[in-house]
Parts: C-alpha cells; sequence; structure tokens
C-alpha cells in the first residue's frame, strides 16, 4: 500500500512543527514574538516593559525559545538584543495576526 505510512520527512517535520508550538505554547512567550515580529529587533529591557514581565522571567522564556531556534541574539556592549530566527515564524505570526488580532481601525465586531 503506497502512501499508507508517512515517510520520514514529514515524520521530522511535524516533529519540528510540533516543537515550535509547545515552546509558543504560552501566552508571554505569543506576546514576545509578536513584537519581535513587530518590532524586527528589540532588547530585554524594551521587551520586558512592553509585555509586562521582569528581566528575570523574560529570560527564562527567551532562553526556552532559543534552545528551540525561535530567537536568535547578538550581544552590543552590554545589551542582548533579540530577533526571529526562522522566517518561516514570522510567516506563521504573520497568519495568526491576521486570523485573531483586530485592526485597530477595524470595527469591533459582535
Amino acid at each position: 500500500m503506497t502512501g499508507s505510512y508517512p515517510d520520514l520527512d514529514d515524520l521530522q517535520n511535524a516533529t519540528e512543527v510540533a516543537n515550535i508550538l509547545r515552546a509558543l505554547a504560552n501566552e508571554r512567550r505569543l506576546m514576545i514574538v509578536c513584537k519581535l515580529v513587530e518590532w524586527g529587533e528589540a532588547n530585554v529591557t524594551s521587551l520586558a516593559q512592553a509585555v509586562g514581565l521582569s528581566q528575570s522571567a523574560l529570560s527564562q522564556h527567551l532562553a526556552k525559545m532559543r534552545d528551540e531556534g525561535i530567537v536568535n541574539f547578538r550581544r552590543e556592549s552590554q545589551t542582548i538584543w533579540y530577533r526571529i530566527a526562522d522566517p518561516r515564524i514570522e510567516q506563521l505570526f504573520a497568519t495568526l495576526h491576521g486570523l485573531f488580532c483586530r485592526n485597530a481601525d477595524a470595527p469591533a465586531q459582535e
């Protein structure tokens, strides 16, 4: 029976996607990624203020997302700047934004 079993590439892709979705299955991490998609790059201080977390709590969320390959960082003197690591994450969030985020100019739906 051809096609009755997923091939190995499909299984590896499913595992990768499941890991990404698991890492993003947190309201604060979703907001962090939204801000990074919106801003392109941000430091810990501005991200912490934007999502309402302490720098310590934010750092824990960023470490998890770094481990999953969702964000990258660069160091500039004493400041660490974060950005989205994979352009597919930006595409995913553009889709999520279009589906779930109300446009400020659009009337609220009842």
